[in-house]
């Protein structure tokens, strides 16, 4: 699906489905130098479960026009009128990584906008390593490689998936490696910038849900955690054995904690 946000084109998966306003709708925010393919399992299952499901690609990214956003406070705004530009009055937010400090910014800004919120692979400050943020401005190929080790468990290192066949890191390093000139160095920086994540989660009023992995590198566990202890009736799944990037380490259990959190349609 393809519609104009600040007079850029944007693309979003709808699941195989006709994207319909009118039905319970949720909407995937993808994280630093990635897309909505990290999303295909989550997004094709409430797609056909009577949810409209959208998966974005943020500005720069994918297959949507413009420039990569250069704040976590600017996506945050973008997504608001984003959902307005859908013709949605509120939907259910998903987002993981950057994308997840995107959801909780535009939650706390726009908290009528907003039914749910799913947060996963995250803390409340995101701050990258600075041997990552020069290689990404620099050096693009090495921080693809940086991140495609840093973002996956042992374990998925070396294989294990539910669906055989399937090379996790490989299949990383390949959608990293779609990246246009810019974009991941600028994804970076804008989450090694933002420092609001504490005053932002206790604004937040929706039903939450956090989504861990027990061996995530990036975005400890335990940060999370204590992300979630500052909104009021959040709650946390921690994935055993899991890295950074769960959507693809453990896709059926990240969404059988989607489907928990949001209900039925």
């Amino acid at each position: 699906m393809q519609l104009d946000v600040d007079d850029h084109g944007v693309f979003a998966a709808t699941g195989g489905r006709t994207f319909d306003a009118r039905k319970p709708a949720v909407v995937f925010v993808h994280g630093a130098g990635l897309d909505h393919v990290c999303w295909q399992l989550q997004s094709r299952w409430f797609a056909w479960h009577g949810w409209s499901s959208l998966a974005i690609d943020l500005p720069g990214h994918g297959r949507s026009g413009g420039a990569p956003l250069a704040s976590i406070d600017a996506m945050a705004d973008w997504i608001v009128r984003f959902i307005a530009a859908a013709g949605l009055k509120r939907a259910a937010l998903v987002g993981h990584s950057m994308g997840a400090v995107i959801a909780l910014e535009a939650a706390a800004r726009a908290p009528t906008h907003f039914s749910h919120l799913a947060l996963l692979g995250v803390s409340s400050s995101m701050p990258v390593h600075p041997a990552l943020l020069a290689a990404a401005k620099d050096d693009p190929s090495k921080a693809y490689d940086m991140m495609t080790t840093w973002c996956h468990s042992a374990p998925a290192r070396l294989g294990g998936h539910p669906a055989p066949g399937l090379w996790m890191t490989g299949s990383s390093r390949a959608l990293l490696n779609l990246n246009q000139p810019g974009v991941l160095a600028s994804d970076l920086a804008a989450c090694n910038a933002w420092t609001t994540g504490t005053t932002s989660a206790r604004k937040i009023t929706c039903p939450t849900q956090f989504i861990l992995g027990s061996d995530d590198v990036m975005t400890p566990a335990k940060k999370g955690a204590e992300l979630a202890a500052l909104i009021t009736g959040a709650k946390v799944t921690t994935i055993p054995r899991c890295g950074h990037i769960m959507m693809a380490e453990a896709p059926d259990a990240v969404l059988d904690a989607l489907k928990t959190h949001l209900g039925t349609a």
